[in-house]
């Protein structure tokens, strides 16, 4: 096996299981919590952002709540969630304090990242806190989400973060290994898989079965994962959690656990979505100096170079850049609705907050969130 992949990573999604937060359902473990966070530590200090994805509120607030076994009233485990997330957050926040590092508290669902505008909202946010030097800790919003707590998982979540966030790779911590040919525990001859190619449809096959009592997900869960990851390029380390300094030692290139790399380029992936769209929500019309800043400089779209705008859109949606010909010449993500757009047209981006009385972004389309036609 090739190195890991976690060496070159700059943006990691590191996702934690329950069983492995929670000693197996025992409340939550403390010290093996503080040394994932001693050593995402040291993944910051060598210049690495890190996103942690951690499953296990249910599980301490079924323990806080003196529940034997997974309730399963979604009421109660809504319950369970909401008294358990108060005990996640505080023991990462000490954790990572000793190391003198932020921790933020950021709760999501599906649906927060499956609409355009939330979907940019929670981008903005997690860059902005891994701007300031903050470990963002994500789980699902469990307290006010259903179908998620019957039917969810957070190896999903993970790799919808991976996605939101154009991570370099998603490093899946279970309480397995990784990925074996068969089940180890019925078959003596199966083989682990050391690596593979995410989306490779034999996968799926060797990872059939369930998870944990405590936890939803099974390796088929992690599969699938890895599978949507690398959607945007993002490669998976499927690892044991417990593997002394797993995390410092992929960083520093140990090949450890089960690697699913991406087939496809990480900016070739989201350049690709957005070429894809035959349709667009609207038409911006560009000056002759921002065609020249898109085309020949590479560079982002500003308002003041829009002359024009036509159509009816929001933020998040997909638009395309025509030239005064009216010749495209580029399609890309708005960061400003059409209504937003023609009052900052032709202004220069100081004069947004002015104008608008908000400042999402000083662009209208970002760079790398453009494509040329």
């Amino acid at each position: 096996m090739n190195k890991s992949v976690i060496q070159k990573s700059k943006r990691l999604v590191v996702k934690v299981g329950s069983s492995l937060v929670t000693n197996d359902g025992k409340g939550l473990d403390h010290a093996a919590i503080a040394k994932w966070a001693q050593q995402i530590a040291e993944l910051r200090k060598a210049g690495k952002q890190v996103v942690l994805v951690s499953s296990g509120a249910i599980a301490e607030g079924m323990q806080r709540l003196g529940f034997d076994k997974r309730p399963t009233g979604v009421h109660e485990l809504q319950a369970c969630a909401a008294v358990g997330q108060m005990g996640l957050a505080q023991i990462y926040e000490t954790s990572f304090s000793v190391h003198g590092l932020h921790t933020a508290q950021v709760l999501l669902t599906h649906a927060d990242l499956a609409d355009r505008e939330r979907y940019l909202n929670a981008r903005t946010t997690l860059f902005t806190l891994l701007g300031l030097g903050v470990v963002p800790i994500i789980n699902e919003n469990d307290t006010v989400v259903t179908d998620e707590i019957k039917f969810g998982d957070n190896d999903t979540l993970g790799a919808l973060v991976a996605n939101l966030l154009d991570a370099d790779a998603l490093v899946i911590l279970t309480d397995q290994r990784g990925l074996y040919s068969a089940d180890p525990r019925s078959n003596p001859d199966a083989q682990f898989v050391h690596e593979a190619k995410a989306g490779d449809a034999a996968l799926e096959a060797m990872a059939g079965g369930a998870g944990t009592s405590i936890g939803r997900g099974g390796m088929l869960t992690k599969i699938l994962a890895a599978k949507r990851a690398a959607n945007s390029g993002a490669h998976t380390v499927i690892a044991w959690g417990r593997e002394d300094q797993v995390l410092t030692r992929l960083a520093g290139g140990e090949a450890i656990g089960t690697q699913l790399t991406a087939q496809t380029a990480q900016l070739t992936a989201r350049k690709q979505w957005m070429a894809d769209h035959l349709q667009t929500a609207g038409k911006v019309v560009l000056d002759a100096g921002a065609v020249q800043k898109l085309t020949a400089e590479g560079k982002s779209l500003l308002p003041i170079g829009v002359v024009a705008v036509a159509g009816d859109f929001g933020r998040g949606d997909v638009i395309t850049c025509i030239d005064e010909t009216g010749r495209a010449i580029a399609r890309g993500i708005t960061n400003y609705a059409s209504s937003e757009a023609r009052r900052i047209m032709r202004r220069p981006s100081a004069e947004i907050a002015a104008i608008l009385g908000f400042v999402e972004e000083p662009e209208l389309i970002h760079r790398d969130n453009l494509v040329l036609l």
